[in-house]
Order: structure tokens, then C-alpha cells, then sequence
């Protein structure tokens, strides 16, 4: 017991760090959001070359480690093309640029997943490719996406855990500080930081689920 009373002196420390994670997180989503729709409609597009450019995006940030990704954006691009930037940018640019793609096959899928007849029908009424996109496509498509997306955003919480490698001080940095001062408590040290990122998925999954549900009352 006095070993817990004791490492609920380091609380603080991590809490600061987890306040670091959520601002990590709350700005990656909003940019991934941005990327998956744009290259999900770029590679749903009429025009090959944009396509193929989207697809190339796709799988080359789907297909290699996002730790990578972050080592190239913080130390690489430095070295390769004098390109400077924070670790916070680094690490936005990162994980948005990481589940942006992944979220760009989940806009793309549910576009492609409305029936057909929702297509005749807005082309019989004369509707021209964008206003179709947004006044029937979109509307139905943005239900079948949310809990996919929802799925997403849990994943890159905890996705935010390889930051620290680029010495951003989130809740993982300072619980291996914390570790290196005092070995001895590193159970106690770890819990904590379970504990702590299990409040933070959790509070995001219910935010999540308290949109879906509005979206499916809207549309009901």
C-alpha cells in the first residue's frame, strides 16, 4: 500500500503528459478526417491520373510503419530536404497523413456501398456530379462511415504512444522518465498509465458513440 500511496506523487507529471496526448489526438483526427475524405472522393473521381495518385497515397502510408513515418518527418526530412519542423507537427502530420489513409478506404466503401437506384434517381432528376455527392451520396454514406471511423480514432489514441520516441512529452514519455528515476515502481508506474489511457479511449469512444447516435436520429 505505501508503494501506491507514494507513486500517486508522479500523478501530476503524467496527467500533463496525457493532456499532451489528447491535444496530440484532437488535432490528428481533425486533420485525418480532412485527408480520408479528400482521397476517398479523389479516388472515386472520373479522372485516371487522379486516381492513381490518390491510390499511390493509400498504400504507400498503409503499407509502411507509422513509427517510420514519424522518424522521416522528424529526423529525415531535416537532414534530406532542410524541411524544419516541431515534434508536435511531426507527430500531427504523422498519424493524420497514417489514418488518413486508412479512413480514405472507409469514405470510399461506403460511397461505393449506397444502392445503385440512389444514383438513377439523382441523375433523373438532373442533378449534376457534386450536388449529388453532397445532397444524396454523402448524407447516407456519412451513417455507414461513423462507427469505422469511430474504430479509427480509438486506434490512433493509441497510435499516440510511439510520440515519445520523438521526445514529445505525452503521457508514455513521462511515464519512462518517471521509470528511469525509481525502477522500483514500474508496475505501479505502468498501471497508472493504463489506467490513464484507458479515461482517455473510453471518454473518446463515448463522445464517438454520442455523435453516432445524433447522426442516426437526424437521418431518422
Amino acid at each position: 500500500m505505501s508503494n501506491w500511496i507514494s507513486v500517486f506523487e508522479f500523478l501530476p507529471i503524467l496527467v500533463r503528459g496525457a493532456l499532451v496526448t489528447l491535444k496530440i489526438t484532437l488535432f490528428a483526427i481533425v486533420l485525418s478526417a480532412i485527408i480520408s475524405f479528400a482521397m476517398g472522393l479523389l479516388r472515386l473521381s472520373r479522372h485516371r491520373i487522379v486516381r492513381i495518385i490518390a491510390s499511390v497515397y493509400v498504400e504507400v502510408f498503409r503499407g509502411t510503419s507509422l513509427l517510420v513515418q514519424l522518424f522521416w518527418l522528424y529526423f529525415a526530412l531535416p537532414m534530406l530536404l532542410n524541411i524544419q519542423m516541431s515534434a508536435m507537427v511531426a507527430a500531427v502530420l504523422a498519424l493524420g497523413l497514417n489514418y488518413g489513409a486508412y479512413g480514405s478506404e472507409v469514405v470510399r466503401s461506403s460511397i461505393l456501398a449506397i444502392p445503385k437506384g440512389q444514383y438513377d434517381a439523382a441523375i433523373a432528376l438532373n442533378m449534376s456530379p457534386s450536388l449529388r455527392m453532397r445532397r444524396i451520396l454523402l448524407p447516407q454514406a456519412l451513417l455507414l462511415m461513423l462507427p469505422s471511423f469511430g474504430n479509427l480514432q480509438i486506434e490512433l489514441l493509441k497510435g499516440t504512444s510511439l510520440v515519445y520516441l520523438i521526445t514529445l512529452m505525452d503521457l508514455t514519455y513521462q511515464g519512462m522518465v518517471l521509470r528511469t528515476f525509481d525502477s522500483s515502481k514500474t508496475a505501479e508506474i505502468f498501471a497508472m498509465m493504463l489506467i490513464l489511457y484507458f479515461i482517455l479511449s473510453y471518454s473518446l469512444s463515448l463522445t464517438l458513440r454520442y455523435f453516432e447516435r445524433r447522426a442516426v436520429r437526424g437521418r431518422g
